[in-house]
């Protein structure tokens, strides 16, 4: 038997610009919330773990001036896959970076974002290169919504 095929999908490639955080939030929580199943929670969970992901690309990537993000969400009966990924500078250290309030900003940042994503999506997967870029893999299912106020301590 092959691979499970989406159900229905998508990809954008924007500009990492400050304006585009909230595009590519909206983009993906409208088209998640094709499938029915998805609760508010769920949605609401989708928007704030894009949103992260791609202001740490706008924040993170690109020291040098903007470049380019790609989205791509794929919607099966069961859940909805999200990937944003960059050609940026990279994480030289993923597993530092997972962990709460580490940001390479201090004073500037609290360092949440990616506990946040790991808190709101099902599944995370990161893979990074220095000097090459970063990939975030994110899984959501149905009924998994955690905007309720229940936040990873940290």
């Amino acid at each position: 038997m092959g691979e499970e095929e989406p159900v229905n999908r998508f990809s954008l490639t924007f500009p990492s610009l400050a304006p585009n955080v909230s595009f590519a939030r909206s983009t993906v929580a409208a088209f998640a919330s094709q499938l029915d199943q998805f609760t508010l929670e769920d949605i609401e969970d989708i928007r704030i773990a894009v949103s992260e992901v791609v202001s740490n690309v706008v924040i993170h990537a690109y020291p040098k001036g903007a470049g380019p993000v790609r989205v791509e969400a794929s919607l099966y009966h069961d859940r909805v896959e999200v990937v944003v990924a960059d050609n940026g500078c990279g994480i030289a250290d993923v597993e530092k970076a997972k962990e709460p309030a580490f940001t390479t900003l201090p004073g500037e940042r609290m360092g949440l974002g990616l506990t946040f994503v790991q808190a709101y999506m099902d599944r995370v997967e990161i893979t990074s290169r220095p000097g090459e870029g970063t990939r975030v893999f994110m899984v959501k299912r149905p009924g998994s919504g955690v905007s309720k106020g229940q936040l990873p301590e940290g």
